[in-house]
């Protein structure tokens, strides 16, 4: 893990599911943390590895739970791994939720040279996942929106496309290219639209790998929040130089004491 000096923080970076909420129920205290940090200068943006809505659905999603933003402020991994389609000149073979379909109709082929893989739910079936392993096969690569284990919402714990992403790395041999969270390319992405430095951002999340291992390693600071999928064994991987709430309405009290923010 890279260690960086830690800088007053400028700009926060906020995890949406376990987060700011766990399914439809808002988590308590996040819509007025929110306000707090825009009132206090913070620049602000969201990020998610969700794959089962439509950038605009979670937008229009977060404001109709009560939160104010804009939606240039969200990043998205499937916002991330449509760019890295388009650079690449890449024709997938998709298995999406159906909410993610039409954004990538566009690119697709019948002929695909490449697979792209998210929370697709009943898409991630044998005759999907078997036809992803032929192309894999052949020697296109596998990209994955996320990588995720599980992730929390109003039923319990869920099992995620990482699960999926691995089983098919396995069986052809072969390394995903992950969009979003943790990859490095991401978090500069979102700390390049801020104008501060990566070390005046704070990653806060209830990912301890995606959210917070893969923010200090892209020169972040990070914060594990106890809510969402946050487990007591997650504490054993938390590395030292994160920080620890217990839920997002405790992050005024760790920033009170920060220098009032100015990129």
């Amino acid at each position: 893990m890279l260690h960086f000096p830690a800088l007053p923080i400028k700009a926060v970076l906020l995890d949406l599911s376990g987060v700011l909420h766990e399914g439809e129920r808002v988590i308590t205290g996040a819509v007025e943390t929110l306000q707090w940090l825009h009132n206090q200068g913070y620049v602000v943006r969201f990020v998610s590895n969700t794959a089962t809505k439509s950038h605009h659905q979670i937008y229009e999603m977060l404001r109709s739970m009560g939160f104010e933003l804009n939606e240039a402020e969200l990043f998205t991994a499937p916002q991330a791994a449509r760019h890295y389609l388009q650079a690449n000149n890449l024709k997938p073979f998709c298995i999406l939720h159906p909410n993610l379909l039409p954004e990538f109709a566009d690119l697709q082929s019948e002929s695909p040279n490449c697979v792209l893989l998210g929370d697709a739910q009943a898409g991630l079936n044998y005759a999907n996942l078997n036809r992803a392993f032929q192309l894999l096969e052949q020697g296109f690569p596998l990209i994955g929106i996320g990588k995720n284990k599980y992730f929390m919402d109003h039923a319990g714990l869920q099992l995620d496309s990482g699960a999926f992403i691995h089983a098919l790395e396995w069986a052809s041999g072969t390394q995903a290219i992950i969009m979003g969270k943790p990859d490095a390319r991401f978090f500069a992405e979102v700390v390049q639209s801020t104008g501060c430095q990566p070390n005046e951002c704070l990653m806060v999340g209830d990912d301890v790998v995606g959210d917070i291992q893969g923010a200090l390693r892209a020169g972040l600071q990070a914060c594990l929040v106890k809510t969402g999928k946050f487990k007591p064994a997650d504490l054993v991987h938390l590395p030292e130089q994160a920080k620890l709430i217990d839920s997002i309405q405790a992050l005024p009290r760790l920033l009170q004491n920060q220098p009032a923010p100015a990129c």
